[in-house]
């Protein structure tokens, strides 16, 4: 245990998965957001090629190896992240079905082939580039947070490079971004299918939308019902506690 783990690092159960990851309080932790993109997201069940972009340290490749018999490759620019999903997928045993590349998501189509995978998922930075000097993050954080190295339409032009035609995208974002999203993924041929929006609880604005979209597919968007993160009671949800501990009570 002490080789697997470094410095502030921990080891994490995702229980619902029944499956370890290595996190680090000063270096990166997944949020919520990857736990509803990698539940919300269309993967090819027996067999097929998933690709995760921004990968952070490989959260949304474990939950998925739990739905999917795919390959995933999961792509992750910066060094210490991509080790630390090494390291979590060397632990569960997964070296056979996800591969971690420390690689730019920027072209990473002309190194791992075009126009070929089933299933594209993406976490990307969410704030400009501009405020990550506003925030007194770590610079692991301020990256994976903010566009300083990919911005919202290179992520997205990245997903339809990888996809085969009628292949599906999955993104996780900011509903301030609702239109920017569909206008870059139109603009690369990843036609918006389904969209749901996330609110904190009932009553509140949403701070987060899933979206997925078809290469080359028809228009044709489904809005699905609201998720509730927060109950009255200011407890999980019963759709929530499902997706993050596989239980309903």
């Amino acid at each position: 245990m002490n080789e697997l783990l470094k410095d502030d690092e921990r080891l994490d159960y995702l229980l619902a998965e029944d499956l370890r990851i290595i996190q680090s309080p000063s270096v990166f932790s997944f949020s919520l957001d990857a736990v509803l993109l990698a539940r919300f997201a269309y993967v090819p069940i027996r067999s097929g090629k998933i690709v995760d972009l921004c990968a952070g340290n490989g959260a949304i490749p474990l939950f998925l190896s739990a739905r999917t018999g795919a390959e995933i490759t999961a792509v992750e620019l910066q060094e210490r992240l991509a080790e630390m999903a090494k390291r979590s997928v060397y632990y569960n045993g997964l070296e056979d079905r996800i591969q971690v590349l420390n690689d730019d998501v920027i072209g990473i189509a002309s190194k791992i082939g075009y126009d070929m995978y089933d299933t594209v998922t993406c976490n990307p930075p969410y704030f400009p580039a501009h405020k990550a000097s506003e925030k007194n993050i770590s610079e692991h954080m301020a990256i994976a947070r903010h566009e300083i190295h990919l911005t919202l339409e290179q992520a997205i032009q990245s997903a339809s490079e990888l996809l085969k035609q009628g292949g599906k995208a999955a993104f996780v974002h900011r509903p301030g971004r609702l239109l920017d999203i569909v206008t870059a993924m139109r603009a690369n041929r990843i036609e918006p299918k389904r969209i749901r929006f996330v609110y904190p609880k009932e009553g509140k604005p949403a701070n987060t939308l899933l979206i997925e979209g078809t290469k080359d597919g028809k228009p044709d968007l489904k809005v699905l019902p609201p998720l509730y993160v927060y109950g009255a009671d200011g407890e999980y949800t019963e759709e929530v506690r499902q997706l993050l501990y596989g239980e309903d009570k």
